[in-house]
């Protein structure tokens, strides 16, 4: 559903879809209200060349077909399919040659065939006629040509969370209450501070009335704030309050899941990876994973080599953070023949994303970089493999994303902050203090 939608209900739209709409929702047809929805013949036969895989838009691309089938039980669709009670109609537009007045203009290939159907349409109906696309380069053709078009909506997540830090600063608090959390195991209860906004589970927060100052994380099962220490992982010390609180999350077994956020050099894979190998008696297996994103939007089959130097681009930097920790022993230390031993037995797996489709994660702990660049549906797969005992770490900048389909408001991992925001199985940590190096910080920063 468009938010021009919402706007405007009463004014019953005509809706065209592109391919890349279907393949990031294939449930798609059912959001856009009573209004009907057009589908070139072009988009049924991408649709068709990406039925066969186990990526997330080969499973939209034959649920979405599945749907139609389902949907389509008359001999024809000359009037149209009625969606579902209260919903428009489906059409499926046969038309393959560009509209004479744009055939000057634009060749045949697929994009430009479905930018000729809806401006064929908006030639033909009085009601607004609105091209949704993912594709910011067709939605600007669209307007270029006199076509309304916009963004697909419906996953963009409307109370915008992402700039949530999951970190509060209190200020003024009374030195016998600050005292307290630091000295009282059982914390602090939240009845004995007047807070304005009310604490969500696992909300970290800085409580400070100078000279004093204490960290502290909310409680929910207790009701209480308490207190948070720097702990060492795998000899990282955590630098500042966000990778104490970051550390705090990652090693708490009562806490599944965990988003990590922020720029580039805050730390969140490198923290993650040293609590995951501080935990390593804890868990059958550590799998540190990263989404593979096609390389300047070419499919990995155009880099060389077989298929470990085809993945070698995307899981390389996991490999930089291994050994950044495993650069912290001493030469005398046998910490760094461990995680060597722990590659070699499988113990700590490093892969693509794509290689735990299909699988139930048991007694993991599974690392998920660069979370950004994942959909919301393949997030929802992720976290869904989930099995007894599994701890899940996301880790990314919803600000830099590399998927050609996503931004801050529609990606998996800023849905994920968003929808779990309050649960007491969730923590998150946005971390804006860059410590790779001072000249990384100011690059972050100034450029």
């Amino acid at each position: 559903m468009t938010e021009k939608i919402e706007d405007s209900k009463t004014v019953k739209k005509n809706f065209v879809l592109d391919t890349n709409v279907i393949l990031h929702d294939s449930s798609c047809i059912f959001e856009f209200g009573n209004n009907d929805i057009y589908i070139p013949i072009t988009v049924l036969e991408e649709l068709d060349r990406f039925k066969k895989g186990n990526e997330s838009l080969n499973f939209h691309a034959r649920e979405f077909v599945r749907s139609l089938d389902e949907l389509i039980d008359q001999p024809t669709l000359k009037q149209g399919a009625r969606i579902r009670k209260g919903l428009g109609k489906l059409f499926v537009v046969i038309q393959h040659e560009v509209h004479p007045n744009l055939q000057l203009n634009l060749d045949d290939k697929p994009d430009n065939q479905i930018l000729s159907v809806a401006y064929s349409l908006a030639q033909k109906k009085r009601s607004p006629v609105v091209l949704v696309s993912k594709d910011v380069n067709l939605r600007m053709k669209a307007k270029s040509i006199g076509v309304n078009a916009e963004d697909y909506y419906t996953d963009k997540i409307k109370n915008i969370s992402i700039v949530d830090r999951g970190i509060r600063n209190i200020e003024g608090a009374s030195e016998e209450l600050v005292k307290k959390i630091f000295d009282e195991p059982e914390g602090l209860k939240k009845d004995e501070l007047q807070l304005e906004n009310e604490p969500s589970a696992n909300e970290y927060y800085i409580f400070k009335t100078p000279p004093l100052s204490v960290l502290a994380t909310f409680d929910k099962k207790s009701d209480s704030f308490i207190r948070v220490d720097r702990q060492d992982v795998s000899r990282i010390r955590p630098r500042n309050a966000e990778q104490v609180f970051s550390v705090d999350a990652l090693m708490n077994p009562e806490i599944p899941l965990v988003a990590l956020s922020g720029k580039a050099g805050t730390g969140k894979t490198l923290l993650a990876l040293a609590a995951a190998l501080a935990l390593e008696k804890v868990y059958y297996q550590i799998f540190l994973s990263r989404p593979v994103v096609a390389l300047s939007n070419k499919d990995m089959g155009y880099l060389p080599g077989d298929i470990d130097s085809k993945m070698d681009p995307y899981i390389k930097p996991l490999y930089d953070n291994l050994s950044v920790i495993q650069n912290n022993y001493p030469k005398n230390d046998h910490g760094a023949e461990k995680i060597s031993k722990m590659l070699e037995e499988d113990k700590l797996k490093i892969s693509p994303l794509s290689y735990i489709r299909g699988r139930s994660l048991v007694n993991t702990y599974f690392i998920v970089d660069e979370a950004q660049n994942l959909t919301p549906h393949e997030i929802k797969t992720v976290i869904t493999r989930a099995g007894e005992g599994t701890k899940i770490i996301l880790t990314g900048d919803v600000h830099q994303i590399d998927h050609p389909y996503l931004d801050s408001e529609s990606n998996g991992l800023s849905h994920v902050i968003d929808k779990f925001k309050g649960n007491p199985l969730f923590a998150h940590v946005t971390l804006e203090k860059g410590e790779r190096s001072e000249l990384a910080e100011i690059a972050s920063n100034l450029l």
